[in-house]
């Protein structure tokens, strides 16, 4: 893959987060509506910032670095940020419109118990993890990956504590 395809799937990834942003803020206003109360809103802006850095670290890291591609290791990983996205999306659509990329919790509203969530408890936090391991890893950005991954080891740990007080006002 050249480093101008490598950008392209940068581009394809933030077209992603930009449709991602549309679905949120459009959820954000139902559950306003309804009443929703957010939650842990302090970490909101670091989500933000770790994951844009996520993008511009492994372009970085690309071209200054000269990373190189290698078909036998980028192409798994290739696989594993498209498996990252089905999985995001999957989460998405089962919470419907309580999804967003905050944490808001609407009064009266029911736990979600259904799709990947009849799994795991946190499901899009499996696609976050394996997206940030692996998409700088696509083109051999190894620093990119580990800084993402522990800046957003630590962050997850605030995330799913918030979450988790904020799912015990459901029913």
């Amino acid at each position: 893959m050249s480093v101008r395809r490598y950008g392209i799937l940068l581009l394809a990834v933030a077209a992603e987060r930009v449709a991602e942003l549309v679905v949120s803020e459009r959820n954000l206003d139902w559950s306003r509506a309804r009443g929703g109360r957010e939650f842990g809103a302090g970490h909101y802006p670091v989500m933000v910032a770790l994951h844009s850095g996520l993008l511009t670290g492994a372009l970085v890291e690309v071209v200054v670095l000269r990373r190189r591609f290698t078909r036998g290791l980028g192409m798994p990983r290739l696989a594993a940020v498209l498996a990252a996205q089905v999985l995001r999306w999957w989460c998405i659509t089962t919470l419907g419109k309580q999804w967003n990329t905050r944490v808001v919790v609407v009064p009266g509203a029911q736990r979600v118990v259904r799709g990947p969530y009849r799994l795991l408890p946190h499901p899009n936090y499996v696609a976050v993890v394996t997206e940030g391991a692996a998409l700088p890893l696509v083109h051999g950005a190894w620093m990119t990956a580990l800084v993402f991954s522990l800046l957003n080891a630590g962050l997850l740990k605030v995330r799913i504590n918030v979450e988790n007080a904020a799912l015990e006002n459901l029913t």
